[in-house]
């Protein structure tokens, strides 16, 4: 089915983000996957090739575009190259833009922006701690008035580009007697006293992403690096949450798209007894059910990524394109990996690495279950 929701422009922007990949990322893949991180200077040319600063205002350095379908084509690109190096560009230029540009000063928008636009500096969002995940309103972490600034206390897991940020949103309680409306974001800053972070960690998939916990003990940060009003982080971050959500029905989609494509064409080289894999009946029935899958998915993903571009996106939609291209995603590539056969479980075969990448998209972001309880409470269930 044709995709009515891109225009010539967003085109035309699809073949500069392929050329970046051709030229940039796909010749260091291997590289990446060895250092388990994405080398600075990538990030620099990225940021070179306008990739980062889509929804930053040019007065800032970015491109400005208030247009959500450039952030989806350069999703869907980086996606259908490695879900790993996706999701390290998208939590920094999609994800945590938006919270900058919408709660920041205008001293904060000009002291950061233009870095991140530009692939200087490096940003992540710190949300899920050990103790729990989706339950954001029950975070630990604690930041205590101290004069003109805060004490922050307190740890972060789970965190894309937690080892290599230069800058880092962190949510932490201000007021534990208010519950989810005692929770301010601050700006917490590479070289803080007090701020750490441990190793990388070493995670079944996603090999190419620098996840790493981060720890504050008594880090002091000015109030100035307060984002956002006290007391309102809470409602910020879910206000955001539909970004980050569909961003990663883009990206599961894409991802399980160009896998799905590489399989139909191994299914037609690789042969047993004496002829192509991909004629026997159950097998062309079950690459025919997996197309029908993809393109169901991608048809209410391009409706999610229209309203978005339009700022009519709900939470609860935002949430049903989350959850299902997820489970589309692991089931399709676990379908391919079947039909790779044995070859499907090495590691040098790109099919099982991006098995193992997509699993993680049925728990990050509110996990699965998470978003069919948003959409089971939006019933009135």
């Amino acid at each position: 089915m044709p995709r009515n929701v891109y225009g010539p422009d967003h085109e035309a922007f699809r073949s500069s983000v392929r050329e970046f990949v051709e030229r940039t990322l796909k010749p260091r893949a291997e590289q990446m996957l060895e250092v388990k991180s994405v080398d600075r200077d990538i990030w620099k040319e990225a940021g070179k090739q306008g990739l980062f600063g889509l929804d930053i205002p040019e007065e800032f350095g970015g491109a400005g575009a208030d247009d959500y379908r450039f952030n989806a084509v350069a999703a869907e690109e980086i996606a259908g190259f490695n879900f790993a190096v996706s999701s390290c560009f998208g939590i920094h230029s999609d994800v945590c833009p938006p919270y900058i540009v919408d709660l920041g000063t205008q001293e904060q928008k000009e002291r950061w922006l233009p870095g991140m636009a530009n692939g200087d500096l490096i940003c992540a969002i710190a949300m899920t701690e050990p103790s729990g995940g989706s339950d954001l309103a029950a975070l630990k972490t604690t930041a205590v008035r101290d004069g003109d600034g805060w004490v922050l206390n307190g740890s972060k897991t789970f965190i894309t580009n937690g080892y290599q940020a230069d800058l880092v949103i962190v949510a932490a309680r201000t007021d534990p007697a208010k519950g989810a409306k005692g929770i301010t974001l601050f700006m917490v800053e590479a070289g803080m006293e007090g701020f750490s972070r441990g190793r990388k960690l070493d995670k079944v998939g996603q090999e190419e992403a620098d996840t790493s916990e981060l720890f504050f003990e008594d880090v002091r940060v000015p109030d100035a690096n307060r984002l956002g009003e006290e007391g309102l982080g809470f409602i910020s971050m879910m206000q955001r949450l539909p970004q980050e959500r569909v961003g990663a029905a883009v990206a599961n989609t894409a991802h399980a798209f160009q896998i799905f494509r590489e399989t139909v064409a191994y299914t037609k080289e690789r042969k047993a007894f004496g002829q192509p894999v991909g004629s026997f009946q159950h097998n062309k029935f079950k690459m025919a059910e997996l197309q029908t899958k993809l393109e169901v998915t991608q048809a209410y993903v391009d409706d999610c990524i229209a309203a978005h571009a339009e700022q009519k996106l709900t939470a609860v939609d935002a949430a049903k394109a989350k959850w299902f291209s997820a489970q589309v995603q692991n089931d399709v590539l676990d379908e391919c990996v079947q039909l790779y056969g044995g070859y499907g479980f090495m590691n040098e075969y790109r099919v099982a690495r991006a098995w193992r990448d997509a699993r993680v998209s049925k728990i990050w972001a509110g996990s699965n279950e998470i978003m069919k309880e948003l959409i089971g409470r939006d019933l009135g269930l």
